[in-house]
C-alpha cells in the first residue's frame, strides 16, 4: 500500500497541484476490489494509529492522506488502482490548523460575485490549503450537552476538515448577523458565499 501509494503520488508530482503545492492522484476515479478494513484509525485530533500506535512520520502520514476517499456507503478508505482498504476515523479525517482572511481578486471572481469579498483560507494538518466558498463549503453543528459549536470544510470529494478550537474562535470572530431566507441568523462570508452558523435567537439564548 505504501509503495503505491508513494508511486501514485509521483505519477502526479507537478499535475493537479492543490494551492499548497501537492499533487493529488485522481482516487475519485478509481474502482479497485475491497480488500478488506485494517487496523488504522484517524483520530478526532488528526492523530493517525496504526495496530494502536501513533504514525510518527510526518511524510507518511500525509502520503497516506492522498489517497484517502469517503464513498456514498459513509466509510472511509485507503485507494490505490489496485486495491481498497477500509480505516476508522473518528471525527473528520483531516483538522483546519489555520485560517488566513483575504480578499477575492478580479481574475477569480465568479459570476455575480464582486471583488473584494472575503475569502477565507484554511490549511489542514496534512498541508492541503483550501479557500471555502461553493466548492468548499462550511457547515457547522451544535454536539453535545454543553452544545458545542464543531465547524467542517469540505476538503475534497466527501473528506471533511474538522476546525480546530483555535480556528475556531478566529471564525467565530468574523460572524454577523445576516438575513437568510428571511431568518436572522449568525453567519460567517467567504468566497461570495454565506455559511449560516445558527439562528441569532439561538446564538443570544447560549450567551444568557
Amino acid at each position: 500500500m505504501i509503495a503505491r501509494a508513494a508511486e501514485q503520488a509521483g505519477a502526479v508530482s507537478g499535475e493537479g497541484a492543490t494551492k499548497g503545492g501537492r499533487g493529488l492522484p485522481p482516487v475519485e476515479t478509481w474502482n479497485p476490489p475491497f480488500c478488506g478494513d485494517i487496523d488504522m484509525e484517524i483520530r478526532a485530533d488528526g492523530t493517525w494509529f496504526y495496530m494502536g500506535t501513533p504514525i510518527g512520520r510526518a511524510p507518511l502520514v500525509r502520503l497516506f492522506s492522498t489517497v484517502l476517499r469517503r464513498d456514498d456507503d459513509g466509510k472511509t478508505y485507503l485507494v490505490t488502482p489496485v486495491e481498497k482498504v477500509g480505516i476508522r476515523v473518528v471525527d473528520a479525517p483531516f483538522l483546519a490548523v489555520e485560517m488566513e482572511v483575504g480578499e477575492m481578486e478580479n481574475g477569480a471572481v465568479e459570476s455575480g460575485k464582486e471583488s473584494g469579498e472575503p475569502v477565507l483560507t484554511f490549511r489542514t494538518n496534512v498541508g492541503d490549503v483550501v479557500a471555502a466558498g461553493a466548492a468548499h463549503p462550511l457547515r457547522f453543528q451544535i454536539c453535545g450537552d454543553n452544545n458545542e459549536l464543531k465547524p467542517y470544510l469540505t476538503v475534497r470529494g466527501r473528506l471533511e476538515a474538522l476546525l480546530s478550537r483555535a480556528v475556531m474562535y478566529q471564525l467565530v470572530e468574523r460572524g454577523e448577523t445576516i438575513d437568510v431566507d428571511g431568518m436572522p441568523m449568525f453567519a460567517v462570508r467567504s468566497g461570495g458565499m454565506v455559511f449560516a452558523i445558527m439562528p441569532q435567537a439561538e446564538l443570544e439564548g447560549l450567551s444568557r
